[in-house]
């Protein structure tokens, strides 16, 4: 008998249930609130925990967290990361492996909590996946983009050889804790960012969302989406619990049948297939939010152009914009070489198709795979032109229904 011929071979079929838990929660750092104790499965859990704070949330909230903690009787350690996207960086993520180590995080009994912005929570998340091959943790969104945004998504990412998100993984925390009142200490910048993300959800699925922001957005931002005083001026707190609560569920149910983007063709890619890259030729000029904004509007021109939707759509979308101070245009937008080069590195990552998300009205999205480089081109005049007026429909490619 010839043995070299013979040849065995073995398949191993699994399902791994994948459950987590998005939980508002006012007041998280009342001692008397048990959240930032629950560990997940219930119950409070042994050993040493480990607080990954953002320097902003440390400088702001430091003494209540430590306060929170020791009043009741839990032993922490500390780590600060910067939050800033220059620092989405592998040398963070061994940064916090290195904490773990240090503290002797349990298994699965003593997870991690990251209580900052979308930065030191990708950078924590990525950590956690990779720990004794992946620890649960706990994440606490304290920026608008975190809690409409990072909160919901299953992946983790950093930045690698000037691409972003280059690096990660698909590990989403147990449990995610958001706190609208963190938000009154956000700067305005952080607030119109993370507006970007939910100007991105009402586009492409969400037209009373859409309305929303048309009426509203400019006062949310101005109130930092906290409840007025008894007795005083301000929106209810019922219209900033309705846009953050339609954002995230918007985005919940966008995720949830395609968690691991098996199927590449996925309408949140709305404003992520251009912009990645100009926002890494940016840095730190744009933030994230404004960058997607930007490509929400770049798309919008395409779609113009192509007759998709009309002109009087494409002016509410940059008005819309506008009065939320989102600018809808950059100079590195009207770069068609930059922009053909980000476009052809989306093509990798949608495994060699554009599969580019594309609206058909304010609220519906199609895909198509045949953007040329001239329709390419037509949208950067339109943004050029988007930079030096204020009226009109200056970004309107020529061709376009006006």
């Amino acid at each position: 008998m010839n043995h070299a011929s013979r040849q065995q071979s073995w398949k191993i079929r699994t399902e791994l249930p994948v459950e987590y838990e998005i939980v508002e929660s006012h007041g998280l750092l009342n001692a008397e609130n048990p959240e930032l104790l629950t560990i997940p499965g219930g119950g409070r859990g042994s050993g040493t925990r480990l607080v990954i704070l953002d320097h902003s949330v440390d400088e702001l909230y430091g003494s209540a967290v430590r306060a929170y903690f020791s009043k009741n009787g839990v032993k922490v350690d500390y780590l600060t990361l910067p939050g800033s996207e220059e620092n989405k960086s592998i040398e963070r993520v061994l940064e916090v492996v290195n904490k773990l180590n240090e503290v002797g995080t349990n298994r699965l009994s003593s997870p991690p909590i990251v209580i900052g912005g979308g930065v030191v929570a990708d950078v924590v998340g990525l950590a956690a996946s990779l720990y004794r091959r992946g620890i649960p943790f706990v994440r606490v969104p304290t920026t608008l983009l975190g809690q409409v945004d990072v909160s919901v998504a299953a992946k983790s990412g950093i930045n690698y050889g000037g691409y972003r998100n280059r690096l990660g993984a698909y590990t989403p925390p147990p449990r995610t804790l958001i706190d609208r009142s963190f938000l009154a200490t956000v700067p305005d910048r952080q607030l119109r960012n993370g507006m970007g993300e939910i100007f991105k959800m009402a586009l492409i699925k969400d037209l009373r969302l859409f309305e929303l922001l048309e009426e509203y957005g400019a006062e949310l931002i101005e109130t930092r989406f906290q409840d007025p005083e008894p007795g005083g001026e301000g929106l209810p707190g019922t219209v900033a619990d309705e846009v953050i609560g339609r954002a995230i569920a918007g985005m919940a149910e966008e995720l949830q049948p395609n968690l691991w983007e098996k199927d590449l063709k996925r309408s949140v890619d709305y404003g992520h297939s251009f912009s990645p890259l100009v926002e890494m030729r940016a840095l730190p000029e744009l933030l994230h939010g404004e960058a997607v904004a930007m490509d929400c509007v770049f798309s919008a021109l395409i779609a113009a152009g192509r007759g998709l939707i009309d002109g009087d759509q494409f002016d509410r979308i940059v008005a819309v914009a506008r009065r939320m101070g989102l600018e809808p245009s950059h100079p590195l937008f009207c770069d068609v070489a930059l922009v053909l080069e980000g476009l052809a590195d989306t093509v990798l990552h949608r495994d060699g198709m554009q599969n580019l998300p594309m609206l058909t009205t304010i609220g519906q999205v199609c895909f198509l795979n045949d953007v040329t480089e001239a329709e390419i081109g037509r949208a950067c005049d339109g943004m050029a032109r988007l930079l030096g007026t204020d009226a009109g429909r200056p970004g309107l490619p020529v061709g376009a229904d006006r």
